[in-house]
């Protein structure tokens, strides 16, 4: 399945310039939708991973599916100040600025084999966080995977020389 088809581009959102890649009418479609996370799935089913680690919000959608379509836990990172329990965070660079992410300080045991899930690799300062949360509280990283990869920004390149192998299903 061609699951670029089922991306809309907006042009000019969120401002002048920028294209937005749209995931919502692939999350409508439930044959699409199904096939992304099988696809994920059969990327990591023999990564031996206990957990998925993804990102609020977008990561969530294909996070949580896709821990349940491989039988294993879900830890969900969000902002600071959501998460309900103590927490552990990580402060990143942004290519505007910096952001926070937040971990429940108890989610992760030392050793576990993690997979870390979002719905688009960029710059790729969401995923080093995500990454930096998962190693701080002594996880081991054993696949990280995006639905979307831009392409034309350094994020693929983050990945590998912060030595992450890492997936896509679509570049654009």
């Amino acid at each position: 399945m061609n699951l670029r088809k089922h991306i809309r581009d907006i042009p000019d959102y969120p401002k002048e310039g920028i294209v937005y890649f749209d995931i919502t009418p692939m999350l409508s479609d439930p044959n699409a939708f199904s096939h992304t996370i099988d696809c994920l799935a059969e990327k990591f089913k023999n990564k031996g991973a206990t957990k998925v680690v993804a990102a609020e919000a977008r990561g969530f959608i294909f996070g949580a599916p896709l821990a349940y379509k491989l039988g294993i836990g879900f830890v969900p990172v969000r902002k600071p100040g959501k998460l309900p329990y103590k927490t552990t965070s990580v402060t990143y660079d942004l290519e505007y600025g910096t952001d926070t992410l937040c971990m429940h300080e108890d989610a992760i045991k030392e050793g576990e084999k993690i997979l870390v899930i979002d719905d688009l690799l960029a710059t790729g300062g969401t995923a080093e966080g995500m990454l930096d949360l998962v190693e701080n509280a002594g996880g081991e990283v054993v696949g990280v995977g995006f639905v979307v990869q831009l392409g034309f920004l350094d994020g693929s390149e983050k990945m590998k020389n912060g030595g992450h192998e890492h997936c896509y299903l679509v570049e654009v």
